[in-house]
Order: C-alpha cells, then sequence, then structure tokens
C-alpha cells in the first residue's frame, strides 16, 4: 500500500493525475499512463522517485512532497523540452 501511494504521488506530481484516474478517463486506452507518455516524461520519474525518498528521509509530510515533485517534474519538462538531444530522440 505505501509503495502504491508513493507511485501515486509522483504520477500526480508528474503527469497530473493517478494511474486509477488515467484509466478513468481513458478507458480506451491499454495499459498505463507511462506507455503513454512523451521521452521528456519517461525521462523524469527516475529523478523524482530519488528526491521522493530523500523528502521522505527528511520527514516531509506527503503534501509538501507533492508539492515540491510538481515544481521539479515543471522545471524539469521545461528543461528536457528544449533539450536537442531530447529532439533527437524522439525523431
Amino acid at each position: 500500500m505505501v509503495y502504491a501511494s508513493e507511485a501515486d504521488i509522483l504520477n500526480v506530481a508528474l503527469f497530473g493525475l493517478t494511474a486509477s484516474a488515467w484509466r478513468s478517463v481513458t478507458p480506451d486506452k491499454e495499459g498505463n499512463v507511462r506507455d503513454y507518455a512523451t521521452v521528456e516524461q519517461l525521462v523524469c520519474p527516475s529523478n523524482l522517485k530519488n528526491l521522493n525518498a530523500l523528502f521522505i528521509r527528511e520527514g516531509l509530510p506527503q503534501e509538501e512532497r507533492l508539492t515540491r515533485l510538481n515544481a521539479i517534474a515543471i522545471h524539469q519538462m521545461t528543461l528536457l523540452s528544449a533539450d536537442p538531444g531530447i529532439r533527437k530522440l524522439q525523431s
């Protein structure tokens, strides 16, 4: 249960919704939200997982972790979207 809850935090921080919410709004799609993610979105989760583990060790409450992780995800997506190397991976 703890792992599912933490995965939901990462999904909300990056995609704006939990895996179950994504399945509810996209019943026509198979798999999960990450199966439909962009290259930029696929780079971010490992960074967010590491930061979330650090925030947990620091004792940050879940709500604060989510706020921080979301801001970091937005910043990383902005940087990655402008990276020419990422654009090459997409083509």
